[in-house]
């Protein structure tokens, strides 16, 4: 599987971190993944985490970094973060997706239908 570069330590994903209050998080910013609070390995072990990012990897090559900033940016505004259209596609490919993603990163698939329950929803920033 080729995944997009993966960027630990990253100052603008800490800056997203500090707004939103997380202890960790994973933001797209055009074609690469930038994390804060979280390790590469970490991050990869959680494959619903890497198939949310995977959704808004592909929001951006279909829109365009610019026209999807744009769209994300209006949609946040009109409905907030939750409900943006944006996050509600990358939550349901996630729990559709995770079983293959698991796969691809050679882990355990989840238990039960599809990926069964995360411990907690986690925001996250795309630009």
């Amino acid at each position: 599987m080729n995944l997009p570069p993966i960027i630990e330590h990253s100052p603008l994903a800490r800056l997203a971190r500090w707004k939103l209050k997380q202890r960790n998080v994973a933001m797209v910013l055009g074609g690469s993944i930038h994390l804060s609070g979280v390790s590469r390995a970490e991050f990869l072990r959680d494959p619903s985490w890497v198939a949310h990012e995977m959704c808004h990897i592909r929001q951006v090559q279909q829109y365009g970094l610019l026209g999807f900033l744009w769209k994300y940016l209006l949609e946040s505004m009109r409905v907030g973060y939750y409900d943006n259209r944006f996050e509600v596609e990358a939550r349901l490919v996630a729990r559709r997706d995770t079983a293959y993603y698991a796969r691809l990163l050679g882990l355990d698939p989840p238990a039960g239908p599809g990926r069964g329950t995360a411990p907690e929803p986690r925001p996250d920033v795309v630009a």
